[in-house]
């Protein structure tokens, strides 16, 4: 594990018998950290690489990243929580101006993805619910697969949200990037129009996304089971040809089952993506 700039450190534990995943046994631990920047003045990024439990981020104009940390094991016996104790950890690293939080564990492989065995098979659980502060102008990826939700505020940078099994709101945004909730909705509100090419989607939720009304754009809009709504004046645009690639000694023709639509002169492109839920596309 990397050594990270100098920090402030805080924690307080505290033991109680609930059921949370159906165990009798919980610990709860907090964790805050003053973090730093090895450059104030340059491209700041932070990584979030969560597994269980929600992510919550605001932007704000100091120069720290400002880590407050709710850490709860689950457990069926007082000695898997101990084991939980042992296995499951929060590794914190920064280089070249990167902010990496990581929550490791036996659930991980080696190339980082999660081949998570459930609850039954480790006779515990642990959740990360992480709140952070962070510079304005910070690029921000994050990711969570259970458990709770992705927040975002006032955060001027670049993004990259994903989130499987919960939803994704992001007020205030000013960058452009990807959002993706699987199995939940995905709410985004601009207070300024995006720059460059973004995209907005789910499977089984809905995709919600507003910007101001002097938005220049190229939209792309693809659904299968639910419905496309837009208060904005858009002009259509023809679709995409078919593209075809050699396979086995035979061509195959591949279709873009997107539709697009032009707001004001056009611009970057927007691709907005909800195979079960609706689409909304909202004029502030």
């Amino acid at each position: 594990m990397k050594v990270m700039s100098p920090f402030i450190l805080a924690i307080s534990v505290s033991v109680v018998a609930l059921q949370g995943y159906g165990f009798p046994e919980e610990v709860s631990e907090k964790i805050e950290k003053t973090l730093t920047f090895s450059d104030p003045s340059g491209r700041k990024e932070i990584v979030v690489d969560n597994v269980n439990g929600s992510i919550d981020v605001t932007g704000y104009e100091g120069q720290d990243v400002k880590l407050l940390v709710h850490k709860t094991i689950f457990a069926r016996s007082p000695s898997r929580i101990e084991r939980a104790q042992e296995e499951v950890r929060l590794d914190i690293a920064e280089r070249d101006n990167v902010i990496d939080l990581y929550v490791d564990g036996p659930f991980r492989r080696r190339d980082g993805s999660i081949n998570h065995r459930g609850w039954r098979h480790y006779g515990y659980e642990v959740q990360f619910d992480f709140e952070i502060k962070v510079p304005q102008e910070t690029n921000i990826y994050l990711k969570t697969v259970n458990d709770g939700e992705i927040r975002v505020k006032n955060v001027q940078g670049d993004y990259d949200l994903d989130n499987i099994n919960g939803g994704i709101e992001f007020l205030e945004a000013m960058g452009s990037g990807r959002v993706y909730a699987l199995n939940s909705d995905v709410t985004v509100t601009f207070d300024r129009n995006p720059e460059s090419d973004c995209y907005f989607g789910s499977l089984n939720g809905d995709v919600d996304v507003t910007f101001l009304p002097n938005l220049s754009a190229d939209f792309r809009f693809k659904t299968f089971n639910g419905d496309v709504y837009t208060d904005f004046e858009v002009t259509y645009l023809p679709p995409r040809k078919a593209t075809t690639r050699r396979k086995d000694g035979k061509f195959v023709y591949k279709s873009d089952r997107a539709f697009g639509a032009r707001v004001g002169s056009g611009g970057p492109e927007i691709e907005f993506d909800a195979f079960n839920g609706d689409i909304h596309v909202i004029k502030r």
